[in-house]
């Protein structure tokens, strides 16, 4: 039997695309499996990695969306209040915050420090001046 594939904790990042730091909040919340080191260092296997990987055609189960307005930022804050939950995703400087469902924060386990996608769908773009 083959061993499993094991990756230190930055090569797993950078295979999901999320900071090294949010990884580490991962390992440490239990969030995505490990093994440790005979010197204490956690390994993540590679087959960990599959349910947090992005939505590909290898990937059955999941799929691609049509939107484009896809913006890629770090959880900031999640309020759960009934049913519903509020959700603030940092992009770079800004901002931007969503009202989305108490039963969809817990189905993604949505937490500060998550890396996360904004979808924005709109039929009209206002712009303002400051």
């Amino acid at each position: 039997m083959n061993a499993p594939t094991l990756l230190t904790p930055r090569q797993a990042a950078e295979k999901l695309g999320i900071s090294y730091p949010a990884l580490k909040h991962w390992i440490l919340a239990g969030r995505i499996r490990t093994v440790k080191t005979p010197g204490g260092h956690h390994r993540v296997p590679v087959e960990a990695l599959d349910e947090f990987m992005p939505p590909t055609a290898a990937h059955p189960g999941t799929a691609r969306i049509s939107g484009r307005n896809q913006l890629s930022g770090t959880v900031l804050e999640v309020t759960v209040d009934g049913l519903l939950a509020r959700v603030v995703l940092a992009l770079g400087k800004q901002r931007i915050t969503a009202i989305i469902t108490a039963d969809a924060v817990r189905e993604l386990a949505l937490q500060p420090g998550d890396q996360a996608l904004a979808l924005i769908k709109a039929t009209e773009v206002m712009i303002g001046k400051p």
